[in-house]
């Protein structure tokens, strides 16, 4: 775990060097591709005097960092998977922040006529009839889960494929370069695909499915499981974060036009 925490902290505090208090979130690749934790925390270093350490792992592994007690808090989008957490007495609760969609990203021609469909369901079986590239994170984060639910709904296990089925255990970026690179399907949160820099023969063919809706969480850690967590940074966060000024923030964010993320959260009773 020590390695794991070496390897992914993600120092993103800009403009917080001199913040007086420190806490540690574990995010997904998503969030952090998306680009928003620059506009954020240097907003949260000002506004709260909190300097926030992210450490950047697929959700999966989020939840494994704040069950083991690594970090005060997680950000994350994978709804069965935060209330188990929950559940289970490693969060305190669970808070929704903000949503955006997942999206499904292709070559431009499209051999698989996935821009014709009208439900995720039928976008995916077509893919795999026409044996086109796919790339899967294959990582155990929120969009993984997600591309595993879909399968399912669709009647197909991943576990039968043929080498057309790239599973690459990476995260958001690396798994949209993996795409880029061999001219292949790889389904996104629309932030990341909106924020990704390498665009080349890849297109954005099917979106707007209602079961695409991607939804993401805080949860602080619970300080009955691990004491030595900071629960009060993290409440402190969740105040911020569930604010107006974290709104204006979270809905101006934009790119070539478009908003990556809506706000939707709640203040705690």
């Amino acid at each position: 775990m020590k390695m794991l925490i070496a390897g992914a902290l993600a120092l993103m505090a800009a403009g917080a060097a001199q913040a007086g208090e420190v806490m540690r979130m574990a995010v997904t690749t998503s969030f952090n591709n998306s680009g928003l934790a620059e506009v954020l925390l240097p907003e949260i270093a000002q506004d709260l005097d909190l300097e926030v350490q992210l450490l950047v792992v697929g959700t999966g592994q989020a939840i494994k960092l704040g069950q083991a007690g690594d970090v005060d808090a997680i950000l994350v989008h994978s709804r069965k998977a935060e209330e188990a957490f929950v559940e289970g007495g490693y969060g305190t609760h669970r808070i929704e922040v903000m949503y955006n969609d997942f999206v499904f990203i292709g070559p431009q021609d499209d051999p698989a006529g996935i821009a014709g469909v009208e439900a995720a369901k039928d976008a995916l079986p077509a893919i795999k009839e026409a044996a086109a590239p796919f790339v899967s994170r294959g990582d155990d984060s929120g969009t993984h889960k997600k591309e595993l639910a879909l399968w399912q709904q669709a009647g197909l296990a991943p576990g039968d494929f043929g080498d057309w089925y790239k599973e690459v255990g990476a995260g958001m970026g690396a798994a949209l370069n993996t795409a880029a690179g061999m001219g292949a399907y790889v389904m996104s949160d629309r932030a990341s695909w909106l924020n990704f820099g390498n665009k080349d023969g890849l297109a954005l063919l099917f979106a707007g499915d209602p079961v695409l809706f991607n939804q993401y969480a805080y949860l602080p850690v619970n300080p009955e499981m691990h004491p030595h967590v900071k629960h009060d940074l993290a409440l402190k966060l969740e105040d911020w974060l569930t604010s107006d000024r974290a709104k204006e923030l979270i809905n101006a964010y934009k790119i070539a036009g478009e908003q990556l993320f809506v706000f939707n959260a709640e203040q705690a009773e």
